[in-house]
């Protein structure tokens, strides 16, 4: 079989792919995978650093509101397909996969001219606008949250499968863990990042909270990613507040985690956005979280993440407007040394966890594309 993954820009859309894909191969090493997606985007360093081989597309996101780089996205949307179509030419699929952003879009639809059977997956419970239009077309949606459904139509063909955890991040054990980032898996461990591009409301809270928290529980350790943009400025933000990084003993700050897999393992308690590859990592840990949806996601579908872990009590929610470096330094010692309190919001979080999510999706696409194949449009 051979398998041609479709989405980028970030990580919510591309660690999925790159879960079920390593599912697939699993079961049958004989299985082919090709990733479509863009240069600029986050799978332009993760897709190659898995192993899996990358095809690039010239396309880009539609602003929600019209402006006069509107026009220019449209002819990059035009450009983007018809590369596609190259693409799915040259490679033969036998299923085409969309895992969602702006690179979905023209690739589902070209399979879809082309007659190749298509899996889309969403991730967020509210299905986004690539989601819901090429639910009308797809062979099959697959969906994290139940409620997705009534968003989508051709209800018929919509799966419930949750969302996809990198087996890594279910297998990591905190020791290990720790010694990744040279800490004391004894100690309470504090992780704190904004997605996978980081986010700055975050990043200035910590900066503000930290040096009251690192002086106030001097037992503690923290992991904090910034993301690439901000990782200089925070480190000079700290220093100026008396704390030497590059000295300051189990205290990490990155650019990027490549091993988040081993920080969610020695996690107490993370503080992060409420992205949907970010609270199924979260709850198939079972961790505690403090979560800050980002206000800028599509029809606030990070805020109603977030809420629905706080429902189930795995979870406290802090708006970006309520966020300041005296509500997150209080937060975190209300909750940090409450093992109690702790213990019940892990319980919580883990009965939200789908830990077979990646098995779900990957028996979803093997059936999709054991289907017979429409014949090619003579239009193409």
């Amino acid at each position: 079989m051979k398998v041609v993954f479709a989405g980028g820009g970030t990580g919510g859309h591309v660690y999925p792919g790159v879960t079920v894909a390593r599912a697939l191969v699993e079961r049958d090493p004989a299985t082919k995978v090709v990733f479509i997606g863009t240069r600029k985007g986050l799978e332009a360093d993760v897709v190659p650093r898995e192993g899996f081989p990358l095809c690039t597309i010239d396309v880009a996101g539609f602003r929600r509101r019209l402006s006069p780089d509107t026009v220019l996205t449209a002819l990059r949307a035009c450009k983007g397909f018809v590369q596609s179509v190259a693409i799915l030419r040259r490679e033969k699929p036998d299923v085409v996969v969309g895992t969602g952003g702006y690179v979905s879009g023209p690739v589902v639809l070209a399979a879809w001219v082309l007659g190749i059977p298509t899996v889309i997956h969403e991730q967020n419970a509210l299905p986004g606008v690539t989601t819901r239009a090429l639910s009308r077309i797809a062979s099959a949606t697959a969906v994290t949250y139940p409620e997705s459904a009534r968003y989508l139509a051709r209800k018929s063909r919509v799966v419930v499968t949750g969302n996809p955890v990198r087996k890594s991040i279910l297998k990591a054990e905190r020791g290990a863990g720790a010694r990744a980032f040279g800490l004391d898996p004894m100690r309470p461990t504090l992780l704190v990042f904004g997605g996978s591009q980081g986010a700055r409301a975050i990043n200035q809270a910590m900066v503000d909270a930290l040096p009251d928290l690192l002086a106030r529980h001097p037992e503690l350790q923290v992991i904090h990613q910034t993301g690439r943009r901000d990782h200089a400025w925070v480190v000079a933000e700290l220093a100026a507040r008396g704390i030497d990084v590059a000295r300051r003993s189990r205290l990490v700050v990155e650019p990027y985690l490549y091993e988040m897999d081993m920080a969610m393992a020695c996690a107490d308690l993370v503080v992060s956005r409420a992205g949907a590859i970010s609270i199924a990592e979260i709850t198939a840990r079972g961790i505690p979280a403090v979560l800050v949806p980002y206000p800028g996601a599509a029809e606030g579908h990070q805020e109603k993440n977030a809420r629905a872990l706080e429902a189930a009590g795995a979870a406290v929610v802090i708006l970006q407007s309520e966020l300041a470096g005296d509500v997150l330094r209080e937060t975190v010692e209300r909750l940090i040394h409450d093992r109690d309190q702790l213990a019940r919001m892990a319980r919580s979080s883990r009965g939200l966890g789908r830990p077979d999510a990646a098995d779900s999706l990957a028996d979803l696409v093997v059936g999709v594309a054991a289907r017979r194949r429409r014949q090619p449009s003579p239009r193409l």
